[in-house]
């Protein structure tokens, strides 16, 4: 579970991933971030729980915690204990799933996207877009000012988004997150173990 500070999170998305999808998780697996999130938001929860199980399986195998996105019945099915959702999905969640997921974190925006995440009982948040980024063309970062705030505003663990890499990983890890999560550059990356590794060095 995420639990320390200075964590490494991969989370994947199949469209930008440029060699079979399977295979990049292999590799990034092997390279042991501290967890791998599945945030496949286009997929059915029939096949999105297929997949998951796929790549569960991968992630037991070299020991990388496994984080599911959005379908709490996918996670309980498959025995995985770390669950991430959007905050609407977060407002919605049954007590019953917060019984049998030991770790539900949730994404946000804003100070008080933050600040409701934490009092419905996520235990974590991933705050974003911290830098400029591809994935968000068009809307400036939000920058570091933004991630110190919600870093101090409640006592939980925030992982900061968007635009991340070597060069700047100190600056967020100063600012306050316990973690970062790096999307695009593990996604297309030539080596993501070499990728990963300047990720940690910069640190």
């Amino acid at each position: 579970m995420i639990t320390c500070m200075c964590k490494i999170i991969c989370i994947t998305n199949r469209s930008l991933c440029k060699e079979d999808f399977l295979e990049r998780i292999r590799k990034i697996a092997a390279a042991k971030p501290d967890a791998i999130l599945l945030r496949e938001k286009d997929l059915s929860e029939e096949d999105y729980t297929a997949l998951a199980r796929e790549v569960a399986a991968i992630c037991r195998q070299n020991e990388v915690d496994c984080i599911l996105h959005t379908y709490p019945e996918a996670a309980i099915s498959l025995g995985i204990h770390t669950l991430h959702v959007p905050l609407p999905v977060l407002r919605t969640l049954p007590d019953a799933v917060h019984r049998q997921i030991a770790l539900i974190g949730a994404s946000c925006h804003s100070m008080e996207e933050a600040e409701e995440a934490a009092s419905l009982d996520a235990l974590y948040v991933i705050a974003g877009h911290i830098y400029d980024t591809d994935c968000k063309r068009g809307l400036p970062g939000r920058g570091t000012d933004f991630l110190r705030k919600i870093c101090d505003s409640r006592g939980i663990p925030v992982y900061a988004i968007g635009g991340i890499t070597p060069g700047n990983i100190r600056e967020v890890i100063e600012a306050g997150a316990a973690g970062v999560c790096i999307m695009s550059s593990l996604m297309t990356c030539d080596d993501p173990a070499m990728y990963l590794q300047e990720l940690r060095g910069a640190l």
